[in-house]
């Protein structure tokens, strides 16, 4: 009997060990989140990486790791991009899916450089400044707009940027950055980048990131064979003019577009990103070994699940935070969580104002939410989250609509109308790119609280074609009169990423005006969760 309660105990032992040194491993994606077209660097012990967010702003969010598992938003490359109406939301113009695209990252002899390039404006980006995590960044900015392009310092002084898709060109730079070098001229690096994977071309060969190991350049794309997977396409060269060959480096569940990271004990990574539907465009850190000069990603082809970096302690508070909104004497900032949808408008938001309140205060005559400015906006997480507020509507003035919403091109809304002087709870959703009034409420206080869940759960990691993942992808939307009880409202909306808006779904607080300017509501927190009660 002993024997047998020794072993009994020695097996329950064994699984508590094997299954809590799984617990302790990094498990992909990294970052179960909209964080796409990563661009990373390590200085010293300390990995920082750059992303895309578009028409969002403050624009080009910096991260900062330890582990390239954990990371945490440390500063912007910029506040505004520049202020014009697609920019600002005004004269029914927008730059959804625009503003500024794929970054590209740098350290160079103790200057960061972050580049990026904006159809909107037409300019192509560069911010440089000797602290990333709490400096402020030079800019500069010429003309034309590089595609997708990657900032290049070579050993020979010169700088270069790789930028356009399919045919990738090169060009160089002044010594100041300020411009493309005169009387060096453009030339064609690959001509037909997507050729290695043998097929015709469906995604042309993009998202370019040169890297120089051991005197070799190795050129990261990401292109996709027609009806065929987003692929990791390598190229090589020990000349950076070259000639160049080039090699499938990855084709897996649509795993790709990134590049090269090392560690301080010399391992090797590669960073890229997948489609993951409505919750957007998640990062993925993949094993790298060198064979014959080549690195080699994966394992046996593969992404692995599990990786022998540090488990993620979670998104939250470091990429997504809750916020009471109260501010010590002389802050008016808001934490780095929070991003603007296009411009906004300084003069009508406060969080002193109104202490430990966010006032959203409306200027302006708006039809459509899309148009609206001020919306505040978090990034949703998976596999599931969870957001509240609580919202004083008592200022608000006739033909108002105060509340929350689950942003994208098809979005979904709980908040507070008037109409006639009556409050009213109402759920919004599209329908044919049509705002739907599903259900109204009468509301007879100034205080509510609004919910909206949601479940990113029942990916299929078989399928393997662009933004083809099945998922549940559900929001659920929720108001309470105490904040103690919820009921639910409207219906279950299926959140789908779309091209015109290109970004994972976002938790969005908005106000505007359809009648009357002049009111204002009161936003006493946001509250996040990863779990849905």
């Amino acid at each position: 009997m002993i024997k047998i309660f020794l072993s009994y105990v020695t097996l329950l032992s064994c699984i508590f060990f094997s299954n809590n040194v799984h617990a302790q491993k990094a498990t992909n994606p990294i970052i179960f989140a909209d964080v796409p077209d990563m661009s990373m660097i390590r200085v010293g012990k300390n990995y920082y990486m750059s992303s895309t967010t578009m028409h969002m702003n403050p624009g080009v969010p910096i991260m900062k790791s330890t582990d390239l598992v954990n990371w945490k938003l440390i500063n912007y490359a910029y506040d505004t991009l520049a202020d014009m109406p697609e920019l600002n939301l005004t004269e029914g113009k927008n730059t959804y899916s625009k503003g500024s695209w794929a970054s590209s990252l740098r350290y160079h002899k103790g200057m960061y450089y972050v580049t990026t390039f904006a159809q909107t404006t037409g300019e192509t980006y560069i911010f440089k400044t000797k602290d990333i995590e709490k400096g402020n960044w030079q800019r500069i900015s010429f003309k034309p707009s590089l595609h997708d392009h990657s900032l290049f310092f070579d050993d020979d002084g010169k700088v270069y940027l790789i930028h356009n898709a399919e045919r990738l060109k090169i060009v160089e730079l002044n010594d100041d950055l300020t411009g493309i070098k005169q009387g060096v001229p453009e030339r064609v690096l690959i001509e037909n980048a997507s050729a290695p994977t043998g097929k015709e071309v469906g995604l042309a060969a993009e998202g370019s990131q040169l890297f120089k190991v051991k005197g070799k350049y190795y050129l990261f794309n990401i292109c996709a064979p027609r009806g065929g997977m987003r692929t990791v396409i390598i190229h090589r060269a020990d000349n950076i003019n070259g000639p160049w060959e080039g090699k499938v480096g990855l084709q897996d569940r649509g795993i790709a577009q990134g590049g090269l990271i090392d560690t301080p004990d010399g391992r090797w990574f590669s960073y890229l990103f997948r489609d993951l539907a409505a919750v957007g465009r998640v990062p993925y850190l993949v094993p790298v070994k060198w064979e014959d000069g080549w690195p080699v990603l994966g394992e046996n082809g593969k992404v692995p699940e599990t990786l022998g970096q540090p488990a993620s302690t979670g998104l939250i508070p470091h990429l997504v935070a809750s916020d009471e909104f109260s501010r010590k004497k002389g802050q008016a900032a808001l934490p780095l969580v929070w991003q603007w949808n296009h411009n906004p408008d300084n003069s009508l938001w406060s969080v002193t104002e109104r202490k430990g309140f966010l006032r959203l205060k409306t200027g302006r005559i708006d039809t459509d939410f899309l148009q609206a400015r001020n919306t505040l906006t978090q990034r949703t997480i998976g596999p599931t989250s969870s957001a509240s507020v609580a919202l004083d509507v008592s200022k608000m003035k006739d033909g108002d609509f105060a509340g929350f919403s689950a942003l994208q091109k098809e979005y979904g809304a709980v908040g507070v109308k008037i109409d006639a002087g009556q409050k009213s709870i109402v759920m919004i959703t599209t329908d044919n790119d049509k705002p739907v009034e599903v259900k109204r409420i009468p509301l007879d206080q100034d205080q509510i609280y609004l919910r909206i869940d949601c479940d990113f759960t029942g990916m299929n990691d078989e399928a393997n074609h662009l933004y083809a993942l099945n998922g549940k992808d559900e929001a659920s939307f929720f108001y309470s009169l105490d904040g103690k009880v919820w009921k639910p409202i409207g219906r279950p909306m299926k959140m789908k990423y779309s091209i015109p808006h290109f970004m994972g779904y976002r938790f969005a607080l908005f106000n505007y005006a359809t009648k009357n300017t002049g009111g204002y509501v009161d936003f006493d927190f946001f509250h996040i969760t990863d779990t849905i009660q």
